[in-house]
């Protein structure tokens, strides 16, 4: 069955009509006062901010990467448009867009948008802010009835005497104005209407009623107004760098704002190649018009999906809105006050300083880069503040991936041990070279190198170092755990960051086969290559290059498997343990073989905690009543089950069992071991009762499988075990490990089937 495309074109309409042209409606009554106040504020026509909005809304609307994003005059841009038509004039500044949205364009065709979000957020949100501040003090003293400055640091020292000045209506028009900004988000049953624009009716309203004598917005002639772009006069140099500042800040604005439109809605991604061309559209039509640089805006995105918009067709309409809005009702802008529209300003200035923002740069240690970047901005400079912001992220970003860790401890008497961690280059150099120098001659010293990159003049001193202690009579265990940097230096080999494999070998591998570094004073590069052999001598042909040879003096003690646990696991789980320590809370209960080969916590990927675990030569479970008894299963079982409340049992066999084995040939003359086979008798008659499958692999694994399966019926004789079991408190299952395949098979109607492989890529 299919759906005709009429009818899946109705459906789209609807939606539209539903949800998109009332989410336009409400966007557009917050677009209209914005972008008057950002025109005013770049000092630019105020119907170029309206002819913006049109284009931002219809052109980058339409052919924009996000289905949510609304774009127009941006008040981050509003410093530089200022500078511009200073420095060049409107026409001139109409031109530079122009130049920008083809630069946008031809970056969009070059498919280089992602490399916009390369820029560090602290950085655009400290100029985000710098450019609040600047409009906040700016527009602060058109509020108080005076004139703003030329810089933000004169506009500072200027306020204290605008403060004192006598001001009467436009200051009561501006506090009113910010008041009803303020409380106009608490009143429930007037959300409707967006705060910016009721706002500025109310400012325009009270001026009309009082009678009282202020400066109005001018809009004479409406889009009739606007002039035609002329190319600007004087240095190209200095014009081709306005053009690319203008390209990039509104570029970087927008593609940060479209990657934070995804998380607004749940419709198609943002693509954001398409995103930055048509930016570049619109800014060429913009500019061609007479309108202010367009690019992506926070506040109106924001509210665009908030308003319930799922198309493009929100964002379209509300340019369309503005425009017919424009052409029929611009002699109500015309009743607006300046110094309404200068408090509105102020407001948004104010809000540009997120200390959200702040609050999450801080876990980063990024909030240096956000203030200095916000600085830079109001004392010097847009251009110059995001320049000195982006060479600081440069700086901390550079200390960081250079930055590394010497730790020396005693660790006994002429005993020290050095941790040196991160990477360790030419600028560690020196922190190294101070610390080894603490070191007594003629000491013990275990060197551990937790490195992610060691340079040339890095491995340099500390070999020199090490060849000097050992000279002195002191002998150095070098220990690698995250990689071979220092081995390779010696070796000559090259070693690559990204293609370097975490060494998890410290943990999994028996003693015997650990790559263990030499005794003490003799580290060899090449002491990790090595071979596992299977059980029956062969090489290991196939496991996954993990390879190894016994250590050069056999097999380690448990003291010494116990001093590698406290130098390196001990640090890492300490921290769990220590939640730990007063209770233990399973999950399961494990019952397994004794056998040396089963190690339960790997097979299951389980830690501390998780698995309470019994483990008996066998892994045999005797029948409540059975002789000879066996307390000490039975009071295992009874405490997991009635004290530590397990929720699940889970008998594991494995292939190769020695004593299933032992019940199909004779069992060993082992007075204790004879005593507790006869647990296993039950296992037998059941492996000689059932007919052999097709895919019998041989008696004795058979046998190891249908052991599994019995003692599952033999913890059902236990009667707590039995009723838990019956009221679906208590979980029974069963294992089987295949060691030579290291394949784990889980029971499932009598049958054991392979767990399946987690296959990616």
């Amino acid at each position: 069955m299919t759906i005709s495309d009429d009818t899946v074109s109705c459906r789209n309409w609807k939606s539209v009509l539903r949800h998109d042209v009332p989410a336009s409606l409400v966007v557009f009554l917050v677009a209209v006062p914005l972008s008057l106040g950002i025109a005013v504020a770049s000092g630019a026509p105020v119907a170029a901010g309206l002819v913006a909005a049109v284009v931002g809304g219809v052109v980058a609307g339409a052919l924009g990467g996000s289905v949510v994003q609304v774009s127009g005059p941006a008040a981050g841009l509003s410093l530089v448009v200022a500078e511009l038509v200073h420095t060049y004039g409107w026409r001139a500044t109409c031109a530079i867009t122009v130049m920008a949205g083809v630069l946008q364009l031809g970056l969009g065709w070059l498919k280089v948008a992602r490399a916009a979000l390369g820029v560090s957020p602290a950085v655009v949100h400290g100029m985000l802010a710098g450019v609040g501040v600047v409009i906040a003090l700016s527009q602060l003293h058109i509020v108080l009835g005076g004139s703003p400055q030329r810089s933000a640091l004169e506009n500072f020292v200027e306020l204290p005497a605008q403060i004192l000045d006598n001001h009467t209506h436009g200051v009561v028009i501006g506090v009113l104005t910010i008041g009803v900004l303020l409380v106009w988000g608490r009143l429930p049953r007037l959300r409707a209407v967006p705060a910016p624009l009721a706002a500025l009716m109310v400012a325009a309203l009270t001026t009309a009623l009082t009678g009282w004598d202020l400066t109005k917005v001018d809009l004479k002639g409406g889009f009739s107004s606007v002039e035609a772009p002329l190319m600007p006069q004087g240095d190209w140099h200095a014009i081709a760098g306005a053009v690319l500042l203008v390209a990039l800040l509104a570029g970087v604005e927008s593609l940060l704002t479209c990657v934070a439109s995804n998380r607004l809605h749940d419709g198609p991604r943002a693509d954001l190649d398409r995103e930055l061309t048509a930016q570049g559209a619109a800014n060429i039509v913009s500019g061609a018009l007479g309108g202010l640089p367009v690019a992506g805006v926070v506040v109106r995105t924001t509210t665009n999906a908030r308003a319930g918009a799922r198309s493009r067709w929100s964002s379209v309409l509300h340019g369309v809105w503005v425009l017919l809005f424009t052409a029929v009702f611009a002699w109500m802008i015309a009743l607006i006050p300046l110094e309404a529209l200068a408090a509105l300003l102020l407001f948004i200035g104010v809000q540009m300083v997120n200390l959200g923002h702040v609050r999450n740069l801080r876990s980063h240690r990024e909030i240096p880069i956000y203030f200095v970047t916000m600085a830079g901005v109001v004392l010097i400079g847009l251009a110059e503040g995001v320049a000195i912001g982006l060479g600081l992220a440069a700086l901390l970003a550079l200390r960081r991936l250079a930055w590394v860790s010497v730790d020396v401890r005693q660790a006994g008497e002429r005993r020290w041990r050095i941790v040196v961690t991160g990477s360790l280059t030419f600028l560690g150099v020196p922190r190294l070279t101070e610390a080894l120098r603490g070191i007594p001659s003629g000491s013990a010293v275990e060197l551990d190198l937790h490195l992610d990159f060691m340079d040339n003049a890095a491995f340099e001193a500390l070999h020199a170092w090490r060849l000097e202690h050992e000279r002195a009579g002191g002998v150095i265990d070098v220990d690698e755990p995250h990689g071979e940097w220092y081995s390779a230096a010696i070796s000559g080999a090259r070693l690559y960051p990204a293609r370097i494999p975490p060494r998890h070998d410290r943990w999994w591998l028996p003693w015997a086969y650990r790559r263990r570094s030499r005794p003490m004073g003799s580290y060899s590069g090449d002491a990790a290559s090595c071979e596992v052999t299977g059980a029956d001598g062969a090489g290991g042909g196939d496991h996954d290059g993990v390879t190894a040879i016994p250590g050069p003096q056999g097999v380690p003690d448990l003291l010494e498997g116990a001093r590698e646990f406290q130098r390196r696991t001990a640090p890492m789980v300490r921290p769990l343990l220590h939640r730990m320590a007063r209770k233990q809370s399973p999950s399961h209960l494990f019952i397994t073989c004794a056998d040396s080969r089963i190690v339960p916590n790997i097979i299951t990927a389980s830690g501390p905690g998780d698995l309470f675990t019994l483990r008996n030569i066998g892994n045999l479970v005797p029948r409540a009543g059975a002789v000879p008894a066996d307390d000490s299963v039975a009071a295992t079982i009874e405490y997991a089950v009635k004290v530590l409340e397990v929720r699940m049992i889970t008998v594991c066999g494995h292939s190769g069992c020695g004593a299933m084995a032992a019940l199909l040939g004779e069992v060993p003359d082992l007075p204790a071991l004879r005593s507790w086979l006869r647990h296993g008798r039950q296992s037998l008659a059941r492996f000689v009762a059932e007919e052999r499958t097709e895919d019998d692999t041989g008696p004795l694994d058979r046998l190891c499988r249908v052991n599994v399966i019995q003692q599952l019926d033999n913890l059902r004789t236990h009667p707590f075990v039995d009723t838990l079991v019956r009221a679906g408190m208590l979980e029974l299952t069963g294992l089987y490990f295949d060691i030579g395949a290291a394949r784990v098979h889980v029971l499932e109607q009598e049958r054991f089937t392979p767990v399946p492989e987690l296959r990616t890529g």
